[in-house]
This record gives structure tokens, sequence and C-alpha cells, in this order.
């Protein structure tokens, strides 16, 4: 009997040190340092618990700062060395984080302990350690992708001030493959944005646009005073080719192409353009990956592939989710369709996109976004101001888009009325400014709709009809704001009106 007490005795001595190395180690894994001041070093212990605090009060403060202001904690976010710090300040913490595991194993006295139970605590102090220290340097690696990203990406250093109220981006999808000659923008695209709302005004221009003018001053108004008239070559797309093929002319203008082709839409619109992003076709159909697609509401079979080549596919007509592949040919696919109709479908991807997307997706899939966000082929906005733009991004997704697409019937593109696109433009702008609703009264609905040719426009001669066709608003988006906008002037429509005829 004694020697089965002594053997008892020992058995939980042996159990009670087991637990006591177990339990330090899950200690440093949800209190880093509390391990130490228990049983170790307390000064070091002290420090740790400390500098934990300290991290969780960070984080703490940045969602707090999240919750107020989602603009400040971009701004803190978008800026390099902010990154840097947090970037350099997690490592560290990951490798003070794997030498309190260490010494939290240490503590436990693994020799004291039997060889299954030495072993078994080692694997726990092995796991844990893992986990942590992977979560950290993960995180670490996150921010390091943002802050190239953000570096690479938005690497402008010349921040614009709103023009007459507003933020106008110009928006240029190109394919730049080896069966093409030189860069030539094939989606070109101006967003008007209301610096304060967010309310958005969306242009699209036929890229065989002809004749367009550019602004006094200008080198291209001084080689084409009359116009980019010089043939069946001189269409709104060739801008940037023209320019980018006669770089002398624009001496210490970066990209000529994108100056001479900011020039054309200004000379069209009246409006002067703040920023451009060009991307490439590749980097739109990683970026919807990334984003795990967008669903689209398909109204009729669009091939994929075709003008010239073998056709490989049909997207199908209905409301579906499409990947990047069968979204790129969504937007782009001309086969036995028009320019015209390819680009109410590229504006309804954007809009899709826009209105899809929310924090928590970006999040989740953070890195994927990032890398295909790389594909951005170049962009003028600076870092500083991504807050402002994800500011009104969050603005303009509860609100609706008003839109003109500038196409036959309403301007002819060999001779455009340029005139009348700048009166479209002002309407356009004017039926995106909310205006408040009388009390008692409820939001007009219903957008006119959009032939598959394009918007319409009645003749300057009637009058009457001109006055009854845009008394009707803009359709808000789904969860938009409660004021009623401008009756929409014919020819302005709203992007949802747009994509459900699309």
């Amino acid at each position: 009997m004694a020697v089965m007490t002594v053997q008892d005795n020992q058995a939980r001595t042996e159990g009670r040190r087991f637990r006591r190395a177990v339990t330090l180690l899950l200690m440093t894994l949800f209190a880093p340092g509390s391990a130490q001041i228990v049983a170790g070093n307390r000064q070091v212990g002290r420090v740790a618990v400390r500098i934990a605090l300290g991290v969780l009060g960070v984080a703490a403060v940045l969602a707090l700062v999240g919750l107020v202001s989602s603009r400040a904690l971009v701004s803190l976010l978008a800026n390099a060395t902010f990154l840097r710090v947090i970037q350099i300040a997690l490592v560290l913490l990951a490798l003070g984080w794997l030498g309190l595991f260490i010494d939290a194993w240490r503590l436990g006295v693994p020799l004291a302990l039997r060889q299954k139970q030495r072993l078994t605590s080692t694997v726990i102090a092995l796991v844990l350690s893992v986990v942590a220290v992977s979560l950290v340097l993960t995180s670490s690696h996150y921010v390091a992708v943002a802050r190239e990203s953000i570096s690479g990406i938005f690497a402008g250093t010349k921040v614009q001030d709103p023009y007459a109220g507003r933020y106008n981006i110009l928006l240029l999808g190109a394919d730049a493959g080896p069966d093409r000659v030189g860069l030539r923008p094939d989606s070109i695209t101006l967003v008007s944005i209301d610096e304060q709302t967010g309310r958005a005004a969306m242009f699209s221009f036929p890229r065989n646009l002809q004749r367009v003018p550019f602004p006094e001053g200008t080198v291209m108004r001084q080689q084409f005073p009359r116009g980019f008239d010089c043939g069946d070559e001189c269409l709104l797309n060739a801008v940037y080719t023209w320019a980018t093929d006669h770089k002398d002319l624009f001496p210490g203008v970066a990209d000529p192409g994108i100056e001479a082709t900011k020039d054309a839409i200004r000379g069209v619109t009246g409006l002067d353009v703040n920023y451009y992003a060009l991307i490439d076709m590749r980097g739109f159909q990683q970026l919807i990956n990334a984003v795990g697609g967008v669903t689209i509401d398909v109204k009729q079979d669009v091939p994929i592939g075709g003008k010239g080549g073998v056709i490989r596919g049909t997207i199908q007509e209905g409301r579906q989710r499409l990947d990047g592949y069968h979204a790129l040919w969504y937007a782009r696919s001309r086969t036995g369709t028009s320019d015209y109709d390819r680009m109410a479908r590229q504006r309804c991807v954007m809009a899709a996109m826009l209105h899809q997307l929310d924090p928590a997706n970006v999040l989740m899939k953070f890195r994927a976004i990032a890398q295909a966000g790389q594909q951005v082929v170049s962009t003028d906005i600076p870092a500083s101001e991504l807050d402002t733009f994800v500011d009104l991004a969050l603005k303009a997704k509860q609100d609706k888009i008003s839109s003109v697409q500038f196409v036959p019937p309403l301007i002819k593109t060999a001779r455009p009325d340029f005139p009348l696109i700048r009166t479209k433009v002002r309407e356009a702008i004017d039926a995106s400014k909310p205006t408040p609703t009388p009390a008692g009264t409820s939001q007009a609905g219903g957008a006119k709709p959009v032939g598959e040719a394009g918007a319409s426009v009645a003749s300057s001669n009637d009058g009457a009809e001109r006055k009854q066709s845009s008394g009707t608003s803009a359709t808000p988006a789904s969860g938009g704001s409660s004021t009623s906008s401008t009756p929409a002037p014919e020819g302005v429509t709203s992007l949802n009106a747009v994509c459900a005829a699309a």
C-alpha cells in the first residue's frame, strides 16, 4: 500500500506539472506575458502585457475611428509611412511573441515531465506558437501588400481641386494585345461626382467619335485647330496613339497620350478632367475574379469570341453570377451587336461592381484585389486622395447614377453636334443634384427607358414633346436616399434603367 501511495503521489505530481506546463502555454496565447508574471521574470511579463494591451488599444482606436469616420480611417491606411511602421511593428511583435512561447515552454520544466508528457507539451507549444506567429506575420504581409499596391497604383503627386463642386474622373479601358497596333482605349467614360453628396453622372463616348475639338492653348489644338480631322483614322480612341507617337510635341509630359485624351474629353464636354484611370482588359478580368464575380441580369445571349474569330461559347440570357472571363466577354463582345450596345454593357458591369462590393468582401479578399489592382496601367490619383474617393464611393453606392450614352440617334459619330453634347452633360449633372422632397409628396419613379441604339432626343422644334418626355425623374438604386432628383431631361437616364434594358 505504501508503494502504491508513493506512485499515486508521483502520478499526481507529474499530472500537476503537465497541466501547469500546458496552462502557461495557453496563458501566453491569450494573454502574452502573463505566464512570465506568474512563473518567470515578472519584469519581462509586465512589459509584454503592456505591449499586448497597447496593441489591443490601437486596434480599438482604429475600429472607433472607422465607425466615426471611414474617411479618416482610409486616410491613415493609405499613408505609406504609417503602413511601414505597422508592418515593422507586427514583425517585431511576432518575434517577441515567439520568444514568450519559448520561455513559457521552458517555465513548464519539460525535463521534469514524462517522455510522453514532454512530447505533448512540446507539440502544443509548437502548434500554438505557429498559429499565433503566423497570424501576426500574415497581417504584416497584408500590410506590405497594401503599402506596395497603394504606392504602385496611386503614384500621382498633384492633388486636383474639384471643378465647380465636382470631381471628374476619366475611365479608360484598353486592349494592348499582340494583335493591336499601339494602345487604343476602346472604353471611354467620364464620371462626374458631386464632392458633397457623391451623386454621380456617367458619360460614355463611342470610340469612333470623329472631329473631336481641343481646348484653346493645348498642343492638340495647335495641331488640329478644326478638330481631330485627318480622315477615318482620326477617331477619339486614336488620340492616345497619335499623341504617344508624337512625344516630342509634349515636352515635360510623362504620358502624352493621357494628356491629349483628357484634352479631347474637355473639348467635347466642357468639363475639366481631374484624374484618370487606365485599365487593361486582363486587369479587369482579374479584378472580377478577385471579388468573387459580379451578378448581371443578361437581357439576351452574348457571344464569346467572333469578329473574325471563332465563337467559343455564349453567355446565356438571365440573371447570373459571372466570373472574370465571362464578365469580360459580356463587356467587350460586339458579335451580332454594336459598339453602342457594348458601351451600355460596360457601364452596367461598372455599376454592378460599385453596388455589389462591400467592405467585408474587400477585407476578406484583400490580397487578391490588391494584386489585381496592380494591373491598372496607370492613374494619377494620389494616395492622399483615397480617403476622399472611398467616402464618395460609399455615398454613390446608396444613390442613383445619371447616365448619358452619346450614340446615334442622339449624335452622329461622323459629324457630332458638340454643343448638344455639352448641353446634355449639363442637364445630366443638374439631374444628379438632389432637391428636397416636398412634405406629403412621394418620390416620382421610373426613369425613361432607352432603346437598343441608345438615348433619343426630340428636335428643338418639338417643345411640347420635350417637356412631356423630360418629366420623369431618374430612378435611384435600391437603398437610395429619400431625396428626389431634378426631372431627368430627355436622353438622361438612370443607369438602372439602362442596365434593365441592356
